[in-house]
């Protein structure tokens, strides 16, 4: 049985209206995979080498139950809530909610003066 996207929701807020941290493959090669976690904000929240796409949920912690120590980082930064989610990469170019937080990202990059 597949472990379910964790989601963090202390005030029991609708799971619809939680920001979404996205964990996605970033391409590379088999065996040195790059996987990427990115707020929805535009915050980028680590990373891990693959070896595969099959263990980029497990790794990065988007499913329920793994990777504590990631979900510390991810309290920090959303501590009223947040839902996980996981793009593979034949998925990223045309995932709308992904690409909007990667444009985040690229606009906190450029407009960042000691770039």
């Amino acid at each position: 049985m597949m472990k379910e996207y964790a989601v963090y929701n202390p005030h029991n807020r609708p799971i619809d209206d939680l920001p979404i941290i996205y964990g996605f493959n970033n391409g590379g090669e088999k065996g040195f995979m790059q996987a990427i976690l990115i707020a929805q904000d535009g915050t980028e929240l680590g990373g891990h080498i693959c070896s595969s796409e099959s263990y980029m949920p497990h790794d990065l912690g988007i499913l329920e139950g793994t990777r504590p120590d990631r979900h510390e980082r991810f309290r920090e930064h959303y501590p009223k809530g947040y839902r996980m989610e996981f793009v593979g990469y034949e998925a990223v170019p045309n995932h709308d909610g992904l690409q909007e937080a990667l444009k985040k990202y690229r606009e906190g990059i450029e407009g960042d003066d000691n770039a």
